[in-house]
């Protein structure tokens, strides 16, 4: 039921606010401009279905196609994450205790400023997804400087820039499963756990599930 309810409003979620029908799946899950692991944003396939990586790209706020191939990366299976870093991807891996499962593209020398952008393309250059962020440009937001930030909620995913309260920082043991690296960066990079504050459908799918077992059980004990 659990699984039922979180792929419900999920797909919800996902249908509103795109730039593109693509961006309903590749999306923008967790992100650090600053870490002494290296600097690394996590992108996960929210799809119900396998998506090839061939001929997309990721750029910062210069916002130009092809700028670093993602093509390595190859197909990503549902729900799979894959992790962008200026860091080798072996020592990324090392660092954050990863298997070799984890798809890492290590060595981006596009890096990420304390103000920048994340800007996903598909292949035919097409805008799938874009996260706009700074807390010196958005006053209240989190500057995420060695700890990382993740979304309250899947509606925080909608292509748009970082808003107050709607990213958060990581912190060890967190709902997220983030834990701190060998050199002390807080996350949870490779695995995108699903928001930890539920959303008000998902409040009104949990209060239907138990009314129809209330009754349920009223009809039985009748």
């Amino acid at each position: 039921m659990r699984h039922a309810l979180r792929t419900a409003v999920l797909a919800a979620t996902l249908a509103t606010g795109a730039l593109s029908a693509q961006a309903q799946s590749l999306q923008i899950t967790e992100w650090a401009y600053a870490a002494g692991s290296g600097e690394f944003i996590e992108l996960t396939n929210m799809g119900s279905q396998a998506l090839d990586l061939t001929g997309w790209s990721f750029d910062d706020d210069s916002r130009n196609a092809g700028t670093v191939s993602l093509s390595s990366l190859g197909t990503l299976a549902v729900g799979e994450s894959v992790i962008i870093t200026e860091a080798s991807a072996a020592d990324f891996r090392a660092a954050w205790g990863l298997s070799a499962s984890v798809k890492v593209l290590g060595n981006n020398t596009t890096n990420l400023g304390r103000n920048d952008e994340i800007n996903l393309f598909d292949a035919s250059a097409t805008l799938v997804d874009r996260l706009s962020y700074g807390d010196q440009s958005y006053a209240g937001t989190v500057r995420t400087q060695n700890i990382s930030g993740n979304p309250v909620s899947l509606a925080a995913l909608a292509p748009h820039q970082v808003a107050a309260g709607n990213w958060v920082l990581a912190s060890v043991g967190d709902a997220y499963g983030s834990y701190a690296s060998s050199f002390g960066d807080v996350g949870n990079p490779g695995r995108f756990i699903y928001a930890p504050v539920p959303e008000p459908q998902t409040y009104a799918l949990m209060l239907a599930g138990l009314g129809l077992l209330a009754a349920a059980r009223r009809v039985r004990r009748g």
